[in-house]
């Protein structure tokens, strides 16, 4: 019997005793393949010997020093490798325990730093439908998954939200991909219109789609414009790349393919590889001189921010990427589990898209290929995959609500970054296996 609530409280997981390399061993010894590394957050697998030397290390020299108080030796160090690293015109680094503490900050910095130049008016900030932004009360305002959002909705504080960069589902047959993202980009200047330009704070948008549409990235010119839209109207942008981003698709940062850099930008997972819980803020230098000129403080904060420990693990993890060159793994090692999946799924009859970046990639299944339906979402098919792949030592990411909020369904895959060629295979035979038993039931 557990006293754990979990996730699913009709369920009692298998209990995770140990990890190898991408591999999870449960108590009874079953191996899961961990091709989704957790939630898109085991970037270098589950016991790299220099990140947990690291930890160990830190825990020994200072394990907690309170932010209001100290700065420590390490999170100076892991901010400068943050700041060397970053898009152009990131100045400063604020440090959380994870993705929605990162949302959350990054909300209040937009409503703020407009505060503290005089436009306390700009208190909009829109976002767009199909995104997942976290899952406390102002990232869950600020996200567009309508499943997360449905039971907390009359808690939620109001935000508008447009369309998202969708091609597969939402692009005319007379249009390209290019006129398609300018049409979607411009929903953004519509809305800052309607609500009136002095009024709005922040756009808020994942670089490339995470959890909600399965690794869904911009068509070429969308952010361009979007950042150009922005600019015109005095609107930071945030881009939310705590799943996409710290090297996931192949660059650092996923907004470097696309030429532009935000204002704010959140980041988690892949900071740490969830050796430690920790996630980040980076800041625009003309935001946070902003606050210095202003009042100084920015009124926020958790206890944990900063944690030392949290830090060690991060540089660690950085240090490791940079050192093991696995930014150039990612890109090979991504084309090719693209590849294995389109030998695999190109012809499924019920697979119509296989889509990402690196090792971001999703598939998208639907009940008929030419008309691009979605299976019911009372087939929970999802979730019969999920349980189909962990029967098979598997663990992956599917969803459901893909087409529009309820129905369809995708799933996520994120290995880490050091998994090897010979994986690849192994999660694509897997995973083809596990698709079609949940298809057959």
């Amino acid at each position: 019997m557990t006293h754990v609530f979990h996730r699913d409280a009709r369920l009692d997981p298998p209990i995770a005793v140990k990890g190898d390399g991408i591999y999870i061993i449960d108590r009874d010894g079953k191996r899961y393949l961990d091709a989704s590394g957790g939630a898109a957050v085991s970037c270098l697998g589950h016991s790299h010997p220099k990140v947990i030397e690291a930890v160990r290390r830190q825990v020994g020299e200072l394990a907690y020093a309170h932010t209001s108080f100290f700065s420590t030796e390490v999170a100076e160090r892991l901010a400068d490798r943050l700041i060397a690293d970053a898009p152009p015109g990131i100045g400063r680094v604020y440090f959380v325990s994870g993705g929605s503490e990162a949302m959350e900050a990054a909300m209040k910095m937009a409503r703020q730093y407009h505060v503290e130049r005089g436009e306390p008016e700009r208190r909009h900030i829109i976002a767009r439908w199909q995104s997942y932004h976290g899952n406390t009360l102002g990232a869950l305002a600020v996200g567009g998954n309508r499943a997360r959002r449905a039971t907390y909705a009359p808690l939620l504080i109001e935000v508008p939200h447009i369309s998202p960069c969708y091609a597969y589902r939402d692009r005319r047959d007379d249009e390209t991909e290019a006129q398609y993202g300018l049409r979607v980009a411009d929903e953004l200047e519509a809305e800052i219109q309607r609500l009136g330009p002095k009024t709005v704070a922040a756009f808020v948008a994942e670089t490339v789609v995470g959890a909600t549409l399965g690794a869904v990235p911009p068509v070429p010119g969308y952010f361009k414009r979007i950042r150009e839209i922005c600019d015109r109207y005095g609107v930071l942008l945030i881009l939310d790349e705590v799943m996409c981003g710290m090297g996931r698709t192949g660059t650092l940062h996923a907004c470097e393919q696309e030429g532009i850099a935000p204002d704010l930008m959140t980041v988690a997972k892949g900071l740490g590889a969830g050796y430690q819980p920790i996630g980040a803020v980076l800041v625009a230098a003309r935001v946070f001189e902003a606050f210095r000129d202003g009042t100084g403080a920015f009124q926020h904060g958790h206890t944990y921010l900063g944690h030392p420990v949290a830090c060690a693990a991060a540089l660690a993890v950085q240090d490791a990427i940079r050192e093991e060159n696995l930014l150039a793994k990612v890109r090979q090692t991504g084309e090719a589990l693209q590849h294995a999946l389109v030998e695999r799924f190109g012809n499924h009859p019920h697979v119509g898209d296989i889509r990402g970046r690196g090792l971001f990639v999703g598939l998208e299944l639907v009940a008929d290929r030419a008309s691009r339906k979605p299976f019911d979402s009372s087939r929970k098919l999802h979730a019969r995959i999920k349980r189909e792949a962990m029967a098979r030592g598997l663990a992956c990411y599917p969803m459901g609500g893909t087409a529009d909020g309820e129905s369809g369904d995708h799933v996520l895959l994120a290995p880490p970054f050091i998994t090897s060629l010979i994986e690849v295979n192994e999660i694509v035979e897997r995973l083809g296996d596990s698709v079609d038993a949940a298809l057959s039931l």
